[in-house]
């Protein structure tokens, strides 16, 4: 009876041996369709910085895509400043591996697609310099935000109060656009934050004291606003 169990065994061990050799591979071609969908957006790409984008080729030999050694999945997305024209994908959101997403300094517009809350690992958000429009209600979803770059963009609306989820978040910057509404009291308790930035945009109300008690705050720039009061 000895050896059927162990023949068993080791056809069990096998069959898992090698699904674990499969999963990676298919993990990065769900990457490699996000990343080729967000290709299919781009509408102009001057520099062709995108050329050696194709199904052919792993994602993780294209410009501006670091992947992770252990996982084998895309883990930074930086396109910055590459004069890329265009819409974001949806499907950028099945990215879930990715830490780093920079797409700052660009020609980009819309709406940011509220799939990317599926991006719970992300630390770094930039999207700034660009003509991207609407709210972004869901923001305070990516729990584990770090730095939140949205400055110089033509967001409107009004701060989400789901701030208050970004306890890891130490720079907030929302310079530059058409927010609206007063700062909310949620602000008050993102005490990791260093960096504050609201100016120029369509702010009312009073500055909230609870500001001054953000210890960790460094740099707070709320100028170019209709806001009223002092704190100290």
């Amino acid at each position: 009876m000895g050896k059927p169990l162990s023949f068993v065994f080791l056809f069990l061990l096998r069959c898992c041996f090698m699904s674990s050799l499969a999963w990676p591979e298919k993990n990065i071609t769900t990457d490699q369709y996000a990343l080729l969908a967000l290709k299919s957006s781009i509408t102009s790409d001057p520099y062709d910085f995108l050329a050696k984008c194709s199904p052919s080729s792993s994602p993780c030999t294209w410009v501006g895509v670091a992947c992770n050694t252990r996982h084998g999945r895309v883990h930074s997305l930086n396109l910055n400043g590459m004069g890329l024209k265009g819409t974001i994908s949806p499907q950028l959101g099945n990215l879930s591996f990715v830490v780093e997403l920079d797409l700052g300094d660009n020609n980009l517009y819309g709406q940011i697609p509220k799939e990317l809350v599926r991006l719970g690992r992300l630390k770094l958000l930039n999207l700034s310099y660009n003509d991207f429009h609407g709210e972004v209600r869901w923001i305070g979803y990516l729990s584990s935000l770090e730095q939140l770059h949205l400055q110089n963009n033509s967001f409107n609306g009004f701060i989400p109060l789901s701030l208050l989820n970004l306890s890891r978040l130490e720079t907030l910057d929302w310079n530059f656009n058409f927010l609206e509404g007063t700062i909310p009291s949620e602000v008050g308790g993102l005490q990791r934050l260093k960096t504050l930035r609201l100016a120029s945009n369509k702010l009312s109300g009073a500055i909230l004291r609870t500001i001054s008690n953000l210890s960790s705050l460094e740099l707070l720039n709320l100028s170019y606003n209709a806001l009223s009061g002092m704190f100290r």
